[in-house]
C-alpha cells in the first residue's frame, strides 16, 4: 500500500504539531519515521491510521487496511495478554495466529497476566506481536523498541524482517533509537518540530555526509560550498560535518563517513538554511 500526504498540518491550539508535511511512503518498503520526542511522529501515525484528523492537507492511499500499535497503547483494565491478542485477531483481517503464537513464545509473554501489570518492555513485546501478526498492508509501529533489552530487540528485528520477507507490505517504524532500526530501514523520513527535514532512501544517504578534521584553514577550504551540518573547534583543529564535499581529499585532512544516526542528529539540529542540502 502506497501512502501520500500533501500539505499535512495539525494544530493543537497554538501548537503546530505538523507543518506542511509532504511525504510518499512507497508500497513494500520498510520506512523509518525518525526524530526527537515532540517532533510530530506520533501525530503523523495517528493521522495515517485514521485515528485523528488533520487541520489541513490530505492523505491518500490508506484504504487497504491499517494497524497502528501506539507507544501508549491502552486496553480495558480487565484485559489480559490473551484478551488483547484475541481482540487484535478480530480487528485485523490478515491476522496470523501462527505468527502470534511464535512471538508469544519467543518473547516469553505471559498470556494470563493483565496488560496493565506488564512492564514497559513486555508492553512493547505485546505491541510488536500485534503489529507483526496483523500483516496489515500498512503496519505502523510507534517506538516498538522501548524498554526492550538487547536480546528482545534482536528477536523483534528478526521476526519483523522474516515476516516482511514472506508477506511484503508497507511498514513504518517510528523511533528515536536510530541505531537500533537503521539496519531494518530502506527509506527514512525525519521530522523536526513538525516539518520534514530529511526524506530519502537509506542507500542514497549512506556516505553522503562526511566529517572532516584538520587545520582550520585547510578544513574551511575543503568544505567551502558544501552543506555544513555541524562544526566544532578545539584549538587549531576544526571538525566539520557536511554534505557535498569534493571527492579528492587534500593531504593533512582526515575524512570519515557519518553514520545514519549522526546524519539524522546533525540534520535535525542544522540551521534551516542548510536543510535543503540533505533532502
Amino acid at each position: 500500500m502506497s501512502v501520500t500526504t500533501a500539505g499535512l498540518t495539525r494544530h493543537y491550539g497554538p501548537v503546530r504539531a505538523l507543518d506542511g508535511v509532504d511525504v510518499t511512503l512507497a508500497d513494500g518498503v520498510v520506512h523509518g519515521l525518525l526524530g526527537a520526542s515532540g517532533a510530530g511522529k506520533t501525530t503523523l501515525l495517528r493521522i495515517l491510521a485514521g485515528q485523528e484528523f488533520p487541520s489541513a492537507g490530505t492523505v491518500t492511499g490508506t484504504g487497504g487496511g491499517v494497524c497502528l500499535v501506539r507507544e501508549d497503547q491502552t486496553y480495558p483494565d480487565t484485559y489480559r495478554v490473551a484478551h488483547a491478542l484475541r481482540a487484535a485477531a478480530l480487528l485485523q483481517p490478515h491476522w496470523s495466529a501462527e505468527v502470534a503464537r511464535e512471538l508469544v513464545t519467543a518473547f516469553g509473554l505471559p498470556l494470563d497476566r493483565r496488560v496493565a501489570k506488564l512492564s514497559r518492555g513486555m508492553r512493547s513485546m505485546l505491541g510488536a506481536t500485534v503489529g507483526i501478526a496483523s500483516r496489515a498492508p500498512l503496519t505502523l509501529l510507534d517506538e516498538p523498541y522501548l524498554g526492550l533489552d538487547a536480546g528482545s530487540r534482536a528477536t523483534l528485528s528478526r521476526a519483523l524482517l522474516a515476516d516482511y520477507a514472506e508477506h511484503p507490505r508497507t511498514i513504518v517504524l517510528s523511533s528515536h533509537l536510530i541505531d537500533e532500526v537503521a539496519d531494518l530501514l530502506e527509506h527514512v523520513v525525519v521530522l523536526d518540530r513538525g516539518r520534514v527535514v530529511l526524506d530519502d532512501d537509506v542507500d542514497a544517504l549512506r556516505g553522503r555526509a562526511v566529517t572532516v578534521s584538520g587545520p582550520v584553514a585547510a578544513v574551511e577550504g575543503f568544505v567551502a560550498g558544501a552543506g555544513e551540518l555541524h562544526r566544532e573547534q578545539l584549538g587549531p583543529t576544526l571538525r566539520v560535518t557536511a554534505v557535498g564535499t569534493p571527492d579528492a581529499v587534500p593531504a593533512g585532512l582526515e575524512v570519515t563517513p557519518v553514520s545514519l544516526q549522526q546524519l539524522i542528529v546533525h540534520t535535525a539540529s542544522a540551521p534551516d538554511a542548510h536543510r535543503e542540502e540533505t533532502r
